[in-house]
């Protein structure tokens, strides 16, 4: 039998806290190995207990999540980092993708789905899909667009061809097979070409790579 996922809640609201443990450890292959009220929790609980994945609030008292996400995706081999939210365009969620966090969850996600985005989680892949994030960021007021949008044009340079159409295609929302049936490449080849791309600029997840590539095409698509 495979190992339980072991996930971390972190959520200053006690009966959020309870709610989520309840739902995920009912799943059977989920195991929750730690509850934080606080970001300030965070660094000596996952060194304690190792999540694979830790469910993170955003708004707490003495650390907020953002900063905990931050810290926690700079230390080697991090758990994936899942932001919680009652907003879907909030500010802080996209710092917290641009951090490397896989994702983020509604706090009214239906109990179902929140057990199916741990386990996709779980398995690298991020929860949020490169359209969706393009359409978060629509909706986001967020200064310095034209040094953001210089930098990410930058980052793209560094990419071979072939890198740079599937770093778009992955922008698009792409999936690995209809990125591959698209450039005539089979999905380890696609998937080879992601790794790449992650491993040259830096990034953690393709959440980051959507970013970079909306980013670059801020005023227009990039040439």
């Amino acid at each position: 039998m495979n190992a339980p996922i072991k996930v971390l809640v972190v959520d200053d609201d006690a009966l959020v806290r309870a709610g989520l443990s309840m739902i995920l450890a009912g799943a059977g292959d989920i195991e929750i190995t730690g509850e934080a009220s606080d970001g300030d929790q965070v660094p000596s609980m996952v060194a304690e207990r190792r999540p694979d994945v830790v469910l993170m609030d955003i708004r707490m008292p003495r650390v907020d999540g953002l900063v905990a996400t931050e810290r926690l995706r700079a230390t080697a081999g991090p758990p994936e980092v899942v932001v919680l939210t009652t907003f879907h365009a909030d500010a802080q969620v996209l710092r917290a993708l641009r951090a490397g966090a896989a994702g983020f969850l509604l706090k009214d996600i239906h109990p179902a789905d929140l057990v199916a985005a741990v386990r996709r989680v779980a398995a690298g892949e991020p929860i949020l899909s490169p359209a969706v994030t393009r359409q978060l960021i629509s909706h986001v007021s967020d200064g310095g667009a034209g040094g953001r949008r210089d930098r990410a044009r930058a980052q793209l340079d560094r990419l071979s061809g072939r890198e740079r159409e599937v770093a778009i295609a992955v922008g698009e929302g792409r999936s690995n097979a209809q990125i591959g049936g698209e450039l005539y490449m089979s999905v380890p080849t696609v998937k080879a070409h992601v790794s790449r791309i992650l491993t040259k600029l830096g990034l953690n997840n393709r959440v980051q790579i959507a970013l970079i590539v909306h980013d670059a095409e801020a005023a227009g698509r990039a040439s």
